[in-house]
């Protein structure tokens, strides 16, 4: 009995050697110079010859390799190749699930409505196979948020190269997030109902609802808060200004009510989330300083009579209105997608937003609504050395070959199971 108990251990033990993440870097200790590559700064400039250096996990030099500085620490040489700063994910739940197939894998919503209080940062799970393979396309920190019910609970931001949760928070409940009524909703077939678009009879029930929901809670914050209410005292934060309040919403009339509502309920800082027909309201947006998180643009348009490439442009569009625009992940497939993140950014630069600008939507524009960028976002003195270097454009799928790259200074593994058997198969073909 003792010998089977041994070789079960053992079994288990090499089984979560091939199962687990790569153990994450270590702190940084020594300088790095990277030098001669293009950097692509992440606010729209860029330096064709660069010198960029770091130490103790911040960058200390971003400049023209040109100039007559001694260099810190070990040199990289990356002529020919591209620098970036890290891309970062919004809107993900990243890290919440890991086989949409088995739901013991799946812990990114919970039983109820109105969970403001629920924090998603303490379900991430940081040895991740799915986090692992962000890291290859440049993917290092992500925005893991909630989903499900009407208000979902708080997000919060990480870089993903940790031992746990706690190693990997960049900032800890960021937002709120809240699923704005469906203005419209679809008959149930299977109950012998139209199945087509109509008119959601409940939209202003629910309006209700949320309303009440708000005015108890402000009611519950002024008192003295006894029994204590985890849901009501959770809202604190999107009543005085300190969280965001994320609203999942899309539509015209959608958006606008959310807007309003929202202000009507003392909301202070406003992010509207997916945001499809947004372009329709910029005005609306721009005169409340809300800023768009966009979903993927691999999409059809909303309505029958759009232009086929309306939701390629809305990036542009928004853009040029003057309005904060970054990318997020929501959707089918978002996890295991989310490493497609520049890719999807690489898709609005074609459609009229340019390189630059489209590089801003998944560095420095999700760094800022996001309330990080201080710390990450671009490539400038004093901020986290998180970056990497490409061998060609990073928004390109063909190109964003990834050599090097860093969080906070330490050097990270870009290896992934997916890697590994790329390597496996490209050597089996090439000797045969």
């Amino acid at each position: 009995m003792k010998i089977k108990l041994i070789y079960s251990l053992l079994c288990f033990l090499f089984l979560g050697n091939i199962i687990a993440q790569q153990t994450p870097a270590p702190k940084q200790t020594e300088a790095y110079s990277i030098e001669g590559a293009t950097a692509h700064l992440g606010n729209g400039e860029v330096i064709e010859n660069s010198l960029i250096m770091f130490s103790n996990g911040k960058i200390a030099h971003v400049g023209n390799a040109n100039s007559r500085i001694a260099r810190m620490g070990t040199v990289i040489n990356a002529k020919g190749k591209h620098v970036y700063p890290g891309f970062i994910a919004a809107n993900t739940s990243l890290g919440l699930a890991e086989i949409d197939a088995v739901r013991a894998t799946r812990d990114f919503d919970e039983v109820g409505s109105m969970l403001p209080h629920i924090r998603s940062i303490i379900a991430y799970n940081a040895e991740s196979k799915v986090v692992e393979t962000m890291r290859p396309n440049g993917v290092l920190m992500a925005q893991i948020a909630p989903r499900g019910g009407v208000i979902s609970g708080t997000s919060s931001v990480v870089q993903l190269d940790a031992w746990n949760w706690e190693d990997a928070t960049i900032k800890t409940d960021d937002g709120v997030h809240m699923n704005w009524p469906q203005v419209f909703s679809r008959g149930r077939w299977w109950m012998g109902e139209d199945p087509g678009l109509k008119p959601n009879k409940n939209y202003q029930k629910s309006i209700d609802k949320l309303t009440k929901f708000f005015a108890n809670a402000k009611s519950y914050l002024a008192g003295n808060k006894t029994p204590k209410n985890l849901p009501y005292e959770a809202l604190q934060g999107v009543l005085n200004g300190t969280q965001r309040m994320f609203v999942h919403v899309s539509g015209e009339k959608g958006i606008t009510d959310a807007v309003t509502i929202c202000k009507e309920l003392g909301v202070k800082n406003i992010v509207i989330v997916r945001g499809q027909e947004a372009e329709k309201v910029a005005d609306l947006l721009k005169a409340n300083n809300i800023p768009v998180i966009l979903e993927r643009a691999h999409r059809l348009p909303n309505g029958e009579d759009a232009d086929y490439d309306r939701p390629f442009r809305a990036a542009k569009i928004l853009t040029d209105a003057g309005i904060l625009v970054g990318l997020g992940m929501e959707g089918d497939m978002e996890r295991m997608s989310t490493r497609n993140l520049p890719f999807y950014a690489g898709t609005y630069a074609a459609y009229g937003l340019g390189k630059e600008k489209a590089l801003q939507l998944i560095t420095q524009n999700n760094a800022k609504i996001l309330g990080v960028d201080n710390n990450v976002g671009t490539i400038e003195v004093g901020k986290d050395a998180t970056l990497f270097i490409s061998e060609g454009d990073a928004l390109d799928m063909r190109t964003n070959i990834l050599t090097t790259a860093f969080i906070q200074g330490r050097k990270i593994s870009l290896e992934s199971h997916q890697t590994k058997l790329w390597k496996r198969y490209a050597n089996k073909y090439k000797n045969q």
